[in-house]
């Protein structure tokens, strides 16, 4: 494609976004609606999936080992814990740092006369996936010296269920709201081929090829694309940092929510190729009937 060419296609692409004005607007705020509401379930998705991941963190599994083995014995058992490969860290407990921890903050007095030998050495474990508690839980109970095992399988499982049907609603709902600004676009774009499908078919008759007929369109849709991406990135920033301050002062220090600028180039990408697929593929769904002239 010659550069004059090029800048007249360019332009014309450019005039028939405005010449469109409130149709273009409209499929601007409706990309802009979408993409904010796929930005904000996917971090609400990601703030709640580390929240989750935190929560996985203080999972621990106790390893209780044999009464009659002594402390050299027990310690010895935490080399063959440590080779598991689910295994992240075995943390030894003595007897008599077990009884300090079960007595706590309580009343000394009520725990009097009671001895570190009523207490068992012990490994507090913690896993490099807690999705697999049970079986990391059945490989610790074969080991030689274990006596008990205690470990929250329900939690453990209950946490990984949570975590994947985030990360599959997320998808799904990205997907979906995609899907609808294509449609928009698409139909916007239809439009503008609606009000030019007499001049089309001149220039297809005069020999244009469907390159030089196509282009102008994909210019309309990639900037209708562009815009809405940019406008709700910023949009997104604004409100996210607005809820985040609003939940963060509400004290609640169990959920973990990250600033913005922590996620800042991902959701740049984010937007960035949204807003190019939008544009360029809702050109391409309602183009291709048209040049069948």
């Amino acid at each position: 494609m010659k550069h004059n060419n090029f800048g007249y296609l360019l332009g014309e692409g450019v005039r028939a976004m405005f010449k469109h004005g409130f149709m273009s607007f409209a499929a601007i705020c409706i990309t802009v609606a979408c993409l904010v509401i796929i930005n904000s379930f996917m971090l609400i998705s990601y703030n709640l999936d580390l929240t989750v991941g935190e929560v996985q963190k203080e999972l621990r599994i106790v390893v209780c080992i044999d009464e009659n083995y002594t402390e050299a014995e027990s310690k010895s058992v935490g080399s063959d814990i440590n080779l598991l490969p689910n295994v992240a860290n075995a943390e030894f407990v003595s007897r008599q740092q077990a009884l300090d921890d079960f007595i706590g903050d309580s009343d000394a007095s009520l725990f009097e006369g009671l001895e570190a030998d009523a207490m068992r050495d012990q490994f507090i474990v913690t896993l490099v996936d807690n999705a697999q508690v049970a079986e990391t839980k059945e490989a610790l109970e074969n080991i030689n010296g274990v006596s008990d095992v205690y470990a929250d399988i329900e939690v453990g499982n209950a946490l990984a269920t949570i975590r994947t049907v985030l990360y599959i609603a997320s998808l799904a709902i990205a997907a979906v709201l995609l899907i609808v600004s294509l449609i928009i676009i698409s139909n916007t774009i239809r439009l503008a081929m609606l009000d030019r499908r007499e001049e089309i078919g001149i220039m297809k008759m005069v020999g244009a090829t469907n390159s030089f007929i196509r282009f102008p369109f994909f210019v309309e849709g990639f900037f209708l694309g562009l815009f809405g991406a940019v406008f709700s990135f910023f949009i997104e920033w604004g409100l996210y940092e607005v809820l985040r301050k609003a939940i963060m002062n509400t004290g609640l220090e169990v959920l973990t929510i990250v600033p913005f600028t922590d996620v800042l180039v991902p959701m740049a990408l984010v937007c960035g190729v949204a807003g190019f697929v939008i544009g360029i593929f809702g050109s391409v769904m309602s183009i291709r009937r048209f040049l069948k002239v």
